[in-house]
This record gives structure tokens, C-alpha cells and sequence, in this order.
């Protein structure tokens, strides 16, 4: 099967939204009136952000659904997607799951892939993924106020305590791994709850590289610091439900963890009761964890309020 073949057959479907989609040397896209574009991007390399044993079809879903979680963060519509595609080989049932579990998640969400490349070359995917937003209305890291409550959408640290499974650096209980494999393998992009907290956060990222780390970009481009419940950050691993982790695991996991794709997000204190109607209207679980401080810093508290020292480095490709 030559390059274009494998297009045709495993990729090209028909233009909904895009004025021209697969199959022109560009892509053409007219945004809607009164709205701006939110472009990202990111690349999946085999060995490095997954194993060469996942199943295609969760892959397919992952390489878009970390894409799809950065315009979450900003709250932005997803609208369409370009594909690169480096492959070693032709593998045609490899294409049909990789290429289904691609267009599940796409469909979810209305994002349509409309163009991209293909090539041969060791596993590599790299989406770019284009979003609207109302002009003005973009969720930003930079807008942080002091007194803000700081929130995390769903559940952290599930996908790390798999990953520290299969580096054989702890032994779970099967129900526990499967739970957590398929946090590692299938995240869930909240990009219905990014839309609606449009108006009410503050300012918002996507947790990827770890919790602290994630935040701590909102920190820093706001000028602020923070102080974050103990307590709170202890209950976030959905896994929790069915044993308890280590507690020499359950931090690391949470604060530094990393491949959450949740949203980490901040709010005025009196806008409680609109951000927990927010979530439940999205069917998202939401925690309150923390506040924003003017001393740039971050603090972790336990029960009694007492700070507890400890450091929980984010993930850093060149670290």
C-alpha cells in the first residue's frame, strides 16, 4: 500500500466544516464571526510518551485527546485537527484501530481532521488542533488573583502509578492496574467543563507534565503563589476506591505525576456555588484543593495547617 492509498483508506472522509479538507496541498478554514483561534500542538513518540505494546485504538485516542486537553485549558471549541503520521512499516489492522480509536474521540467533539502528512520513519504522531473562542473570552494562565480558590477537575496520579507498574517499581492488585492503565491509555480531555468555566475562572492549564508544574506556570505567569490542602490532594486518585496506595507513592503520584489531562483552574471564592453548578452540569467531578497568595510560593498544609516541606519536580523532557 503506497503513501496516498493509505490516506484514502484510512483517514480521508468527507468536509463538514472546513471549506477544503484532506486531499489539497492546505487546508482551508473559515472561523466563525466573532471568533478567534486557539491553536496547539503535540507529539507522541514511541518509547518516550507510550509502549510499543498499547492497543492502536487507545493510542488513536490519546494523540488526539491530549491536544483536544489544551484547548480545554483555554476554553475553546474543538473545530479540526492536522495529522502527522511517521510510520516503519504498513500495517493495515494497526491503521484500522489506531485510525478508529482517532475518530471516536474526534467525533465526541465534533473536530474534524482535515489535513496532515504521512511518512516512513520510527512511530511518531504529532497532532495540531485548531479551536475557536469568542474574542476576549480566552482562559489564560497570567490571570490569577490573590484569594482565589485553585480547583482541579476529575482525578490525578492514576496514569503515573501505572506507568510505575509496568517499570516494574510497584506491584497493584489487577483491578487496580486495569483502572489505572486505562487512565494512563485513554484520558478523557474536559473540554465541555473549559467551555463552561468561560466567564468564571480566572485562569486555567491543562495538568500534563504534573500538577505542581502545571500550576506552577499559572503562578508564574501571574505573579503569584499558592497553598494547597494536603488533605484534599490525597483523596485524587480514583484508584482510591480500590486500595490504598502507598503513601511514599500517593504525593508523587498527584503533585508530579503527569499524562492526567485535567484542568487545573482558579476562581474567585465567591463564585462557588457557579463553578460546582459548572462541573455537575458537565458531569465532572471537581476538587477544591488550594488559594492563590500574593507570596510567590507554594505551600503544602496539612490538617492542622502545618507546612510540610517536600519537593515533587514536574516532568521535563530535557531535565
Amino acid at each position: 500500500m503506497g503513501e496516498f492509498e493509505l490516506i484514502e483508506r484510512f483517514f480521508k472522509r468527507p468536509v463538514r466544516n472546513a471549506v477544503i479538507g484532506v486531499g489539497d496541498d492546505c487546508a482551508i478554514w473559515t472561523p466563525q464571526p466573532g471568533q478567534q483561534l486557539a491553536l496547539s500542538s503535540d507529539m507522541l513518540v514511541e518509547g518516550r510518551h507510550f509502549l510499543s505494546t498499547v492497543n492502536p485504538r487507545h493510542l488513536g485516542h490519546k494523540a488526539l485527546a491530549v491536544n483536544l486537553s489544551d484547548l480545554a485549558a483555554c476554553g475553546a471549541v474543538p473545530r479540526a485537527f492536522l495529522l502527522s503520521l511517521s510510520l516503519p512499516r504498513v500495517d493495515e489492522n494497526w491503521l484500522s484501530d489506531f485510525s478508529q480509536g482517532l475518530f471516536e474521540l474526534a467525533d465526541a467533539h465534533d473536530c474534524e481532521l482535515i489535513g496532515g502528512d504521512t511518512t516512513q520513519g520510527p512511530l511518531n504522531i504529532s497532532i495540531t488542533v485548531m479551536g475557536e473562542v469568542p474574542q476576549g473570552q480566552a482562559i489564560l494562565r497570567s490571570r490569577a488573583q490573590v484569594g482565589d480558590d485553585i480547583y482541579v477537575s476529575g482525578h490525578l496520579g492514576d496514569a503515573r502509578l501505572a506507568l510505575e507498574a509496568f517499570r516494574g517499581n510497584l506491584s497493584l492488585p489487577q483491578a487496580v492496574f486495569d483502572l489505572a492503565r486505562s487512565r494512563l491509555e485513554r484520558p478523557t480531555p474536559r473540554n465541555f467543563l473549559g467551555v463552561s468555566l468561560r466567564g468564571l475562572a480566572h485562569a486555567m492549564a491543562d495538568v500534563s507534565d504534573g500538577l505542581l508544574g502545571d500550576l506552577g506556570h499559572i503562578l508564574k505567569a501571574s505573579g503569584t503563589g499558592a497553598v494547597l490542602s494536603l488533605p484534599s490532594l490525597s483523596g485524587l486518585m480514583m484508584t482510591n476506591s480500590l486500595w490504598t496506595c502507598p503513601q511514599e507513592w500517593l504525593l508523587r503520584c498527584v503533585l508530579s505525576g503527569g499524562d492526567d489531562y485535567e484542568l487545573v483552574f482558579t476562581a474567585p471564592s465567591a463564585s462557588r456555588r457557579q463553578m460546582e453548578s459548572a462541573a455537575s452540569d458537565c458531569g465532572t467531578h471537581m476538587t477544591h484543593i488550594g488559594h492563590i497568595t500574593a507570596e510567590p510560593s507554594v505551600r503544602l498544609v496539612d490538617e492542622s495547617g502545618a507546612v510540610q516541606i517536600a519537593s515533587f519536580p514536574s516532568f521535563d523532557h530535557f531535565a
